[in-house]
């Protein structure tokens, strides 16, 4: 079951919506479903499935800005979803655009909302690759991508970094990933994964010096481990910018994104 909340509301509907996202069907029932997402990668009420088919019924074709715009009010109106957000979503622009990869990695494509988000800022030439361990979030995901016209820069990939190498042999042999390729990693899939993700990246020489890595939900639901290791390294092998930001689609929980240069 959705909230069906509509156009964008004010009085209780925006309090419930902003400043009390507890109080919403779609967040209890998203904290109730928390072993399907570590199981899954969904909920496990259909929500992917439905912003999947509410983006192919409401967003222009070939539109990258209209196909957010319609995920974002499926969030804010429906049933919020573990995508990064219009307000963080800024952060992640801004990296981009400072980055201007040529050949960008994400970790965690979930419905495709910032592989959108990255896509629609590459360069020419550019491309971003996005790793997803959810084959139902992927082609989610690679509809998405191909609703917002992004389908020759943006591909999917089904699998993960922590899988003993297959998938990193897959991003080196078929995505062209290898040594000092990748100019831009975005992370955002699970928390425990991103410092040993991280590290396997180093292992294989994938980053350069000036290669940026952002990282979403440091604070909530928490990646201490990884917030750990980007303060002790800070000054080192890397410098860190610490956004202090909310969590996706309200204003109440305050939510912590990494953006890291990478010094060699």
């Amino acid at each position: 079951m959705a909230d069906r909340t509509g156009p964008r509301r004010t009085g209780l509907g925006a309090l419930l919506r902003d400043k009390a996202p507890f109080l919403r069907w779609s967040t209890i029932r998203f904290a109730l479903g928390g072993r399907s997402v570590l199981r899954t990668g969904q909920v496990g009420d259909g929500r992917e499935e439905a912003v999947r088919q509410h983006v192919l019924d409401t967003a222009t074709p070939g539109d990258p800005d209209s196909v957010l715009a319609a995920i974002d009010d499926f969030a804010r109106n429906r049933s919020i979803l573990m995508n990064v957000g219009d307000e963080k979503g800024l952060l992640l622009d801004a990296a981009v655009r400072r980055a201007k990869p040529l050949l960008a990695l994400e970790l965690g494509a979930y419905c495709g909302y910032s592989a959108v988000r990255t896509g629609r800022l590459l360069p020419p030439r550019g491309r971003l690759v996005s790793v997803e361990a959810s084959a139902a979030n992927a082609a989610i995901a690679t509809d998405v991508i191909a609703h917002a016209g992004l389908a020759d820069r943006v591909e999917v990939v089904v699998g993960k970094i922590g899988d003993g190498g297959a998938t990193m042999r897959r991003l080196a042999v078929d995505h062209g990933f290898a040594s000092s390729a990748v100019d831009f990693v975005f992370l955002d899939h699970l928390k425990t994964a991103y410092l040993p993700d991280l590290l396997a990246l180093l292992t294989v020489n994938w980053l350069h010096p000036g290669s940026i890595v952002v990282a979403d939900n440091v604070r909530i639901p928490g990646a201490p481990r990884y917030l750990r290791y980007m303060r002790g390294q800070e000054g080192k092998i890397w410098r860190t910018v610490e956004h202090r930001t909310h969590v996706e689609y309200q204003s109440l929980l305050h939510d912590l994104v990494l953006e890291s240069e990478y010094l060699g």
